[in-house]
């Protein structure tokens, strides 16, 4: 639920950068863009809270996303993070089970689930690739659960950064958006080690940063060698 439409970019659905990898998911955008709402948040704002009515689901426009889910005894868990193109809150059930925030400022698409249904009934083809997101959010859980179950804190940081800079597709220089804290809830450590592990990858030339939220890759190859111990 938090993928992107396709493979390739056109700007040309609420400023987001889309791909489209088959004639007919242009179509398809084009038709979404006309039962959705463009709504904006502040930062830390919440989208939707844990509880509320699922009636709905959204796609990033602009800024990031998290996915949080509060736990009896307080802690907080990130589930993912979402960014422009990537949609979330696709699910089948009556009310949320997690809750959804603004990390910075965020534009989003909000989409009626009962105009969604009557949308597919127009445009099958959407059904199979709504599945295709679902599918593809259930593969990211389940490579989650074995990052936060077997891998170590370093192997967890560096598959992190690995995987933002796949996703924002960013070589080198990576924009990271969210706080060290959100970093440490997603992979299941404490602020501490987060940041004691990133100053040990400084201090190794794997990475550097000037600024808290922008980290160059300089040796992406020894991130990667530490994913795969």
């Amino acid at each position: 639920m938090f993928k992107q439409f396709g493979h390739g970019t056109v700007d040309n659905f609420g400023n987001a950068e889309f791909t489209v990898a088959q004639s007919g998911q242009l179509d398809t955008l084009t038709a979404l863009e006309r039962i959705g709402t463009r709504r904006s948040f502040a930062r830390h704002e919440e989208i939707y809270a844990e509880g509320a009515a699922a009636d709905c689901w959204f796609m990033v426009v602009s800024g990031t996303v998290r996915i949080c889910k509060l736990l009896p005894d307080g802690r907080r868990h990130i589930a993912e993070f979402c960014f422009s193109g990537d949609c979330f809150g696709l699910d089948n059930a009556t009310e949320r089970q997690v809750s959804a925030e603004a990390v910075g400022a965020v534009t989003v698409m909000r989409y009626s689930r009962r105009a969604t249904e009557r949308l597919i009934e127009e445009i099958p083809s959407l059904a199979r690739q709504i599945c295709d997101i679902t599918l593809r959010d259930l593969a990211h859980a389940q490579s989650h659960m074995l990052l936060l179950s077997r891998m170590t804190a370093p192997e967890r940081v560096a598959t992190f950064l690995l995987e933002l800079s796949e996703r924002r597709d960013a070589r080198r220089a990576l924009e990271v958006p969210m706080s060290r804290t959100d970093i440490a809830d997603y992979l299941g450590l404490t602020i501490e080690t987060v940041c004691r592990v990133l100053s040990v990858f400084k201090r190794d030339g794997s990475i550097a940063f000037s600024d808290p939220h922008r980290i160059e890759l300089c040796d992406r190859g020894a991130l990667a060698e530490m994913c795969e111990a």
